[in-house]
């Protein structure tokens, strides 16, 4: 059987990008970053680690992957990380009753925060 160890994640700047996903995530590094690249893990212990690999990629929209981020706590979460640096994304299509909502890191990498069910 194998399972997700990390998502990796490109980005420009690597410190902004790793001091944003860090306190989103409550992720600590794993080792010293390189110039070039940092491995995020969950401070817990559980669940799959974030990658940051400095190189320069283009924003493709609609993105061909994002992360689902869940919480009981939609509403305290998102106003928690657009103070980070988090900017909201407004969706045409996005259903009224939709229990997510759209964000973008502050490169542009889009996510969603689910309501937790």
């Amino acid at each position: 059987m194998i399972r997700i160890g990390s998502v990796v994640l490109r980005v420009a700047d690597l410190p902004r990008q790793a001091d944003f996903w860090a306190a989103a995530l409550d992720y600590v590094p794993r080792a010293e970053p390189s110039d070039d690249f940092l491995l995020l893990r969950p401070r817990s212990g559980i669940g799959p680690n974030l990658s940051l690999d400095m190189h320069h990629s283009s924003v493709h929209l609609p993105p061909r992957i994002h992360l689902d981020l869940y919480t009981d706590d939609q509403a305290g979460e998102v106003k928690r990380l657009l103070a980070l640096g988090a900017t909201e994304v407004h969706w045409d299509k996005r259903p009224a009753d939709a229990d997510y909502v759209i964000l973008a890191d502050p490169e542009g990498n889009r996510f969603c925060v689910v309501q937790a069910r």
